[in-house]
């Protein structure tokens, strides 16, 4: 059973097409990447995968997530954890990185009176923190946290489920050079213990090396979809791009130079 399988998925938004006979299947256990300029459909595919948006229905359209083509999307971020930066933007200033993973038993950006954290959801924030290394900053008010420990504390916040993916949107922008090496670490680490990572981005230096399959959207449509090594190559992504680029590998990482 495929984790994503989007068959001639038509979204619109704002009266345009956004993505345009999108055909995709993700197996559970892999590692994606999802890479595009601004525009080409990247936020409206991982948001088609999240059921915040809709495609257009008709007979040959196919648009499943676990096998289900229906979903209530209270009941489908049980099983999705997303770190995006829109969801950081709206977290609780008076909220610690301790209330920020702990909400992700919640859907909620911090913990609200009315919620009721069992000793188990404690327990697990503990040893996602501890894996993630920012149990240093477990009782410290997010607002005096680095970029990097809170692009860890959203990652917290998605994994403390347990889900069956992780999408991650953009989750560099704002980071400086030690925040995408603990990224990059972060990612490394899930990948090797098997969850499922959905990467969606437009920066090369994001994509870890255990990330063996790159989609390339232009325009709403699938570009590219194949092996890493076939995809990150200059002609393939000067076309993309619709300039001249080259690209340099080393240590398992792709950068444009």
């Amino acid at each position: 059973m495929y984790l994503i399988d989007f068959q001639n998925v038509t979204v619109m938004r704002d009266m345009k097409v956004a993505l345009d006979n999108i055909n995709l299947t993700i197996s559970s256990g892999e590692h994606v990447a999802i890479v595009g300029p601004n525009g080409s459909g990247k936020s409206t595919l991982l948001k088609t995968i999240t059921r915040e948006l809709y495609p257009i229905a008709n007979d040959n359209m196919v648009a499943r997530i676990m096998g289900r083509d229906r979903w209530s999307v209270a009941e489908l971020r049980a099983y999705l954890g997303i770190v995006s930066p829109d969801l950081w933007r709206t977290a609780s200033l008076d909220s610690t990185g301790r209330e920020v993973v702990l909400s992700g038993f919640f859907s909620s950006i911090g913990v609200w009176p009315h919620l009721h954290i069992t000793p188990e959801m404690e327990q697990r924030a503990v040893e996602v923190m501890q894996l993630l290394n920012v149990t240093h900053v477990a009782g410290r008010d997010i607002t005096h946290v680095s970029s990097g420990e809170a692009c860890r504390l959203m990652i917290g916040r998605a994994l403390v489920h347990d889900p069956e993916a992780l999408i991650l949107d953009e989750p560099s922008n704002s980071l400086d050079v030690r925040g995408l090496q603990e990224l990059r670490n972060t990612l490394r680490k899930l990948a090797q213990a098997r969850k499922t990572i959905i990467l969606v981005t437009h920066h090369l230096s994001e994509i870890v090396p255990e990330v063996e399959r790159v989609v390339l959207l232009k325009n709403g449509r699938i570009f590219r979809d194949g092996a890493k090594e076939e995809i990150l190559c200059p002609d393939v992504l000067s076309e993309l791009f619709e300039m001249e680029l080259h690209v340099a590998r080393r240590d398992g990482y792709y950068v444009l130079t």
